[in-house]
């Protein structure tokens, strides 16, 4: 079947927005899930702090390494076949955390729920940019990265909540039953989407997987001086958010907060924050441009690290609030950003490669801070963080100029996707 023109193709309705919506949602519901429960963990098996992190950078190591396969082999499929397929498949290794003897055992199964995790992640962006009118692209993935805070929020909220209520395995049973049904309404609401079209014919057609052709598209977008600045871009974002809201739960469960597993829980209301933030920042930066979006998304970050350092509970939630604020909105510059700097026809791809160093910076946040925790505990981590913020602020300001040249060739023939 042919696709339709750009001008008769009409714009998904308030359902696929969504849809959109809860894929991001699913997505994050139980990536960051355990980190209320870090404390709790290392007493009840006996291990470290760092030892714990575990729990978290195994997720993002999974999400890190599937990335760029995702990214390859969904330029062949149906995004809305990907998506669906990564939401159940999310669904399960939750359902078998539960199940867990052992901490190894509890690794490993957060290990395969990160595997899953970009075929939606990756895939949803590039569906907003290909299903969207190219104004309106901004906006649906402010929605859409709105979604993704909601979905941080509420795993988090209910993992602390019902660990101090019923178990900690409890809490997984939940959130596999939730990632469940929200796979299921995904399937009945998110629109097949348009064909592709194939540079040879111009008819719809699946893009080649010979791996001498996806090595050659791997070395062209790995040239692009823009593609490369927002890859370090989002390797630092996701190094601050994992940073703070990990190592904190240490900070805070030790006097003279002495906060509960609950309470830790709690905390992750500030990400209420990023969901009124978010789509209006989305609206701000098709006025400002990506740079000041970025720009000022990084110093609003960085603002809110230092305020962690303050011996209040109220200012350090309003830190953290500005935390997950300025993340929300970096993150939807970024990937804004991606658009604008990978070209038609290899944008999932990527996306993939981005998500891949997004996801190592998440890596890196459950583990290296731990140096700097027992060097110093808390203040040494925001010191560590807060450098690591300007540095993406660097790399963002210098990265994302515009210059002759820095942009990739299109690959030839018509335009396969319009974003």
């Amino acid at each position: 079947m042919d696709a339709l023109p750009e001008s008769e193709y009409a714009a998904p309705d308030t359902w696929a927005v969504a849809a959109v919506v809860l894929c991001g949602v699913c997505a994050f519901l139980e990536l960051y899930c355990t980190q209320p429960l870090l404390p709790l963990l290392a007493r009840l098996f006996h291990v470290s702090k760092t030892a714990t992190g575990l729990t978290v950078s195994a997720a993002t190591l999974g999400v890190a390494l599937s990335a760029p396969i995702f990214g390859a082999f969904s330029e062949r499929l149906s995004r809305k076949t990907v998506i669906v397929a990564s939401l159940f498949g999310i669904a399960l290794p939750t359902l078998l955390a539960a199940t867990s003897t052992s901490l190894a055992q509890l690794v490993f199964w957060r290990f395969l729920q990160g595997i899953a995790i970009p075929g939606i992640i990756a895939v949803v962006i590039t569906y907003i940019g290909e299903e969207w009118p190219v104004d309106r692209v901004a906006l649906i993935m402010s929605f859409y990265v709105s979604g993704t805070a909601l979905g941080g929020f509420i795993g988090r909220l209910l993992t602390g909540y019902i660990a101090e209520w019923l178990n900690w395995r409890a809490s997984f049973m939940v959130l596999g039953a939730a990632a469940t049904a929200g796979a299921a309404a995904v399937a009945f609401w998110l629109p097949a989407g348009r064909a592709r079209l194939s540079p040879a014919t111009g008819v719809s057609r699946p893009v080649s997987l010979a791996p001498a052709a996806l090595l050659r598209q791997g070395r062209t977008l790995l040239r692009n001086r823009r593609l490369i600045a927002t890859f370090a871009v989002g390797f630092n974002v996701l190094f601050s958010l994992v940073s703070v809201f990990t190592w904190i739960t240490f900070h805070l469960s030790a006097p003279p907060f002495l906060l509960s597993t609950s309470a830790l829980g709690s905390l992750f209301f500030v990400y209420l924050a990023g969901l009124v933030v978010t789509p209006a920042a989305g609206f701000l930066i098709t006025r400002t441009g990506l740079r000041a979006g970025i720009a000022g998304a990084l110093l609003c970050s960085m603002a809110g690290v230092l305020l962690t350092l303050v011996s209040s509970l109220v200012v350090i939630l309003l830190g953290l609030a500005l935390v997950s604020s300025g993340v929300f909105i970096a993150q939807t510059a970024a990937q804004s950003h991606l658009r604008v700097a990978a070209p038609a026809g290899w944008r999932v791809t990527a996306a993939g490669l981005y998500f891949t160093c997004y996801y190592l910076g998440g890596t890196a946040a459950g583990v290296l801070p731990g140096a700097f925790w027992a060097l110093g505990k808390w203040p040494a981590c925001v010191a560590c963080i807060v450098a690591m913020q300007a540095a993406a602020l660097a790399v963002a300001l210098i990265g994302w100029r515009a210059a002759p040249g820095s942009q990739i060739p299109e690959p030839p023939g018509p335009r396969p996707e319009s974003i």
